[in-house]
């Protein structure tokens, strides 16, 4: 590939592949001959891609906010700011048949480049939130331990979130608002989110949980920020790994568990189950990777 970190997959109706990449571009990529394609630069960091009901796609920017790119390749601004502030870190969504779309602001305080700082301080101010089709926002779940993957169940009756820094799933029942966990607490950090083609929510693991991290988060908030100021090679580091889970949507059972490693791929931050693959990302890799199933 020639970029580094396609951190998310979308694929498309004629079974190319979708990604963005750390230099700001998104390409398209046929899956039988590896060919790729730019297709827009959005002069940020395309993370979360998801397909809009209407045409186009719909962009999760970390610098440029919640985009939109229409087939013709033009790309709209369809959220910004909240209450007048510019989101931080947008990061990953789901659309609903309608248009609304649900999307994960993860810090309001460190930038994309920055992720390690806010799971280091692991001061909560993530948040969930929701866009109507007429342009509303609503924030329907704050302090989140750095809010990452978003997906709505087959039903849109619940949308999941994951909370990355708090190894856990968040499922927030959208009649009531309630929010329950989802599932058990997680052995590894999880990241992207996405309704698979089975009807199963799919979830990547990026990176084990890190014994000195572990460690860390229940001293003094100074403490934490002396680590962060180390060089990166002293940092707790993320573990390249192929890790991705399956989970019933209405009960949180874990259905599939798959743990696997390869020398030219790790750190899965993307996932996508359509017919016989599950297509993969990596926030760290400069290649998408598929599994069959």
């Amino acid at each position: 590939m020639s970029g580094k970190g396609p951190e998310d997959v979308l694929v498309l109706p004629d079974g190319s592949v979708l990604t963005g990449l750390e230099d700001g571009r998104i390409v398209r990529i046929d899956p039988t001959s590896a060919q790729e394609r730019t297709v827009v630069d959005t002069g940020g960091r395309p993370f979360g891609l998801e397909r809009h009901p209407d045409g186009g796609v719909v962009v999760c920017d970390g610098f440029r906010g919640l985009l939109h790119l229409s087939e013709d390749g033009t790309l709209t601004t369809l959220l910004d700011r909240v209450e007048g502030v510019p989101l931080k870190f947008c990061n990953n969504a789901a659309v609903a048949a309608d248009g609304t779309i649900y999307l994960s602001d993860s810090t309001r305080k460190f930038g994309p480049f920055d992720w390690r700082a806010d799971l280091l301080e692991h001061r909560p101010t993530g948040r969930l939130l929701r866009r109507d089709p007429d342009g509303n926002v609503e924030v329907l779940l704050d302090g989140l331990a750095f809010a990452n993957g978003v997906a709505l169940t087959p039903a849109e009756d619940a949308v999941i979130v994951a909370e990355t820094a708090g190894y856990v799933l968040r499922r927030v029942d959208l009649s009531t608002g309630t929010a329950t966990q989802f599932g058990p607490v997680l052995t590894g950090f999880p990241d992207n989110i996405a309704l698979g083609d089975d009807g199963l929510i799919w979830v990547t693991i990026a990176s084990p949980r890190d014994a000195a991290l572990d460690a860390l988060l229940p001293r003094a908030p100074w403490m934490r920020s002396l680590v962060w100021a180390l060089p990166d090679r002293l940092q707790p580091q993320p573990k390249s790994t192929i890790h991705v889970q399956a989970y019933e949507p209405e009960t949180g059972q874990r259905i599939h568990d798959v743990h696997t490693s390869h020398p030219d791929f790790g750190m899965v931050t993307g996932v996508r189950k359509c017919g016989d693959r599950v297509w993969l990302g990596s926030l760290e890799s400069r290649a998408i990777a598929a599994l069959s199933w």
